[in-house]
């Protein structure tokens, strides 16, 4: 059980990257007091986490609903995840992110609460993480692996939470040359992740 919650601890934390979208919420939640950047950091994770859960829990009967094999999600999963792998070490993903936030910032000036969009999806919720839950809970037997994996899950969100409501002063003590390092140090790791995705798909199918 330990080394289930350690997989999907490593797998969820690569994929939502904490540390990634510490930096784009301290930009977007700049003219916020204290109190709200905690408040919409709070209302983000626990709305990104109910999604999570969601497609955790019922994400297979929605597979099966489309008529869509899992082992065709896990190739297919493992593929994007590849992608955002690739995004992470050439620093592609964090120029996106940020182009994201910058367009929100631009078109709606006036804007207080980013916890729904984008802080909850898609920089904590998006394709990518939703992919990854699906695919761990899919490889679950019984309702104990299920737990595990959503107690990870919960593990990450709540690392989630503390990156954002630290996220000011996180930046300032980290400085853009650490954060650089560790988004492409986990990059390789998804990358590793990802790969394995697609093998157990193609040995499943094949």
């Amino acid at each position: 059980m330990l080394e289930l919650f350690i997989s999907a601890f490593v797998t969820l934390f690569v994929v939502i990257d904490p540390p990634g979208c510490a930096p784009i919420y301290a930009g977007l939640t700049a003219s916020a007091t204290p109190r709200e950047a905690r408040v919409m950091a709070v209302r983000a994770c626990l709305i990104a986490s109910a999604i999570l859960v969601v497609f955790a829990l019922f994400g297979e009967d929605l597979l099966g609903a489309l008529h869509i094999e899992l082992d065709s999600f896990r190739i297919a999963g493992g593929i994007m995840l590849f992608l955002i792998a690739l995004d992470m070490v050439f620093e592609k993903r964090t120029e996106r992110r940020e182009e994201r936030a910058e367009k929100v910032r631009t078109a709606q000036p006036q804007i207080e609460d980013v916890s729904v969009f984008p802080m909850a999806m898609p920089m904590l919720a998006g394709p990518g993480s939703i992919a990854s839950v699906m695919l761990l809970t899919a490889k679950a037997h019984g309702l104990a692996e299920t737990f595990v994996i959503l107690a990870a899950l919960g593990a990450v969100m709540l690392l989630s939470l503390i990156a954002l409501i630290a996220a000011r002063p996180l930046m300032r003590f980290l400085g853009a040359q650490v954060e650089a390092v560790i988004t492409r140090l986990l990059g390789v790791l998804l990358a590793a992740l990802a790969a394995q995705f697609v093998i157990d798909g193609i040995h499943a199918q094949f």
